[in-house]
């Protein structure tokens, strides 16, 4: 919800194929960072000329361009005609086709509840235990990517649907490494370290933290980032994955827990730029602009990969502007490293050997390589080369995704809309407006019962 919320105006519906060795970005074998062995070995067990594949992805403009420069080589090596089309109303658009009996072969989505749904009334086809072994060899915390592409199917029974394939990282604090080193400071490698840091800043004269929550009709998003980060470093993924599906109530102290974690930081005048009041009344988009300014107005700034888009024109990430990982608690140590974020899964709609070979061709380092090399992607699978990526700021995020020992994908996309997108949101607003941690989870949970 919150990525579609984020991005640009789409473009309508697309339908594009491709043609052969001339559309590749990268030819096969110039680069030596890039796995050319798996794609000759992949070219060597498939031949499709004479066949077609369909696929139906959320992606649009230059994303819909990037994954073309990926599936050229699935093309090169298979022979056969693929069409890849997308659509504004993609969400709506995949359960019509699903429905009316005329899916894409291949389904690329972001969104968990709709995969589920799908799931659960027979329209996809389970990837089996082979993948699964795959996942859990291949990528890093394995076992968190095999229970996010784990659904019910019609039956009830928990089968593996999805492969993860291009993951977006949200753990992360944004700074201008100049205040840093103007004021002496370090990068905190623990929460404890954090919160030391947040509380220095004060004492130096300084304020910490730029949080804005506005974002019109979506006001209080940015606030549930931070809830699941926090949840993540305070509980056992185990007892996240119970809070998405209310198997906990929004009132148990876990919870509240956690929202009193994001207050020690939000609801401290001293603490944030404008003083609590501005943390509803600033747009998020507006928020990290208080780096930038002389002085700064602050220095820390919770978001996630997505938000140099809205850094003053001509900054350049790892230079002007850098980040870190959002450390765990030292604490907490048998929590290891979570990391919160989104992404999309591939599934099978129609079953058929293209189709197959396309899920296969996404295991290989070089389906992941062409576009770690070119921007926006970032994968959690350890054969592909990290000296891919194509800049130090992408190939540090997607160390982090590998470092991490616990992967959760975005808990309010996770919770249904009138919750995750409706009052888990006003809730946060209200939390910081004044409302205490129980009031407010309260009130969440009421709305939850409400639609049982």
């Amino acid at each position: 919800m919150k990525k579609r919320l984020l991005m640009a105006a789409a473009m309508m519906s697309l339908t594009v194929g491709i043609a052969g060795a001339a559309d590749l970005k990268f030819k096969p074998g110039e680069d030596a960072r890039f796995n050319w062995q798996s794609f000759e070995e992949f070219k060597k067990g498939y031949d499709l000329k004479g066949q077609t594949l369909t696929i139906f992805g959320p992606w649009r403009g230059e994303d819909e361009a990037l994954f073309k420069n990926v599936y050229a080589y699935f093309v090169e090596a298979t022979g056969v005609d693929l069409k890849y089309s997308s659509s504004e109303n993609y969400e709506q658009q995949i359960v019509i086709d699903t429905q009316a009996g005329s899916p894409p072969d291949i389904a690329i989505l972001p969104q968990p509840g709709l995969i589920a749904d799908l799931a659960s009334k027979g329209y996809l086809t389970p990837l089996g235990d082979e993948t699964k072994k795959w996942l859990l060899d291949n990528y890093a915390a394995g076992q968190s990517w095999v229970d996010l592409a784990t659904y019910k199917d019609q039956n009830g029974n928990a089968q593996l649907f999805g492969l993860p394939y291009k993951i977006d990282v949200k753990s992360l604090v944004w700074y201008v490494p100049e205040n840093f080193q103007d004021a002496g400071y370090e990068v905190p490698k623990t929460m404890e370290d954090l919160k030391a840091l947040t509380e220095k800043i004060v004492a130096d004269g300084g304020t910490p933290w730029c949080i804005g929550l506005g974002s019109g009709g979506a006001t209080g998003w940015p606030a549930t980032d931070w809830v699941e980060d926090l949840m993540l470093r305070t509980q056992p993924p185990e007892t996240y994955d119970k809070w998405v599906t209310n198997a906990i109530p929004f009132t148990d102290a876990a919870v509240t827990g956690a929202l009193d974690e994001f207050g020690w930081f939000a609801k401290n005048d001293k603490f944030v730029a404008g003083g609590t009041a501005a943390v509803v009344s600033t747009d998020f988009r507006d928020s990290p602009k208080g780096l930038f300014s002389s002085p700064p107005k602050c220095y820390l700034h919770h978001q996630a990969s997505f938000i140099p888009s809205f850094f003053p024109a001509g900054t350049v990430v790892g230079e002007d502007a850098d980040f870190f990982y959002m450390p765990a608690y030292a604490a907490k140590s048998e929590l290891g490293n979570p990391v919160l974020g989104a992404g999309t899964l591939a599934m099978i709609t129609k079953d058929t050997p293209a189709a197959r070979a396309f899920i296969e061709f996404l295991k290989t380092p070089i389906a992941h390589e062409v576009w770690m090399a070119q921007s926006s992607f970032l994968t959690p699978f350890k054969s592909a080369n990290k000296d891919t990526y194509a800049n130090a700021p992408m190939k540090k995020q997607g160390e982090i995704l590998l470092n991490s020992t616990t992967f959760r994908f975005d808990g309010s996309d996770l919770m249904p809309g009138k919750i995750g997108a409706g009052a888990f949101w006003t809730g946060m607003v209200d939390f910081v407006g004044g409302k205490s941690s129980a009031e407010v989870t309260a009130g969440v949970q009421k709305a939850w019962d409400a639609i049982k």
